[in-house]
């Protein structure tokens, strides 16, 4: 079984494409290709998505049902459904786990800490 993946380009969210050929953030409101036939329907759906400027970087993911939900069955796949691994207080992540990011509506963490200096941050390098 297969899914079609891209990112949003809006704001770079990984979403799914649905039943109701529509982009979802929520793997589970994956349109499921259950064969060759509609695996390859997908793909063509994603190159005329790639073309619309709204997605980028269509693909196929492969996928399996657990417990009546859809997981991908590679790492990197899994690791895009759960969103950014260097913060917890954004994307996906952020929602599951409670935490208390932009995502969930408060205020980012460095704007919390009143005790925070301009000297904390001026030794950032990239």
């Amino acid at each position: 079984m297969q899914i079609l993946t891209a990112n949003r380009l809006v704001d770079g969210d990984v979403v799914f494409l649905t039943e109701d050929y529509d982009w979802s953030i929520e793997i589970n409101d994956s349109k499921l290709a259950r064969d060759q036939t509609e695996a390859c329907r997908l793909e063509e759906i994603g190159v005329q998505a790639d073309r619309s400027a709204h997605v980028v970087g269509c693909y196929l993911v492969d996928v399996k049902i657990i417990e009546g939900r859809i997981e991908a069955t590679h790492y990197r796949e899994i690791m895009r459904t759960k969103g950014p691994t260097v913060r917890g207080d954004l994307g996906k992540q952020a929602n599951v786990h409670g935490s208390r990011g932009l995502r969930s509506g408060q205020r980012p963490l460095a704007a919390q800490n009143h005790h925070a200096t301009q000297q904390e941050f001026a030794h950032v390098s990239l």
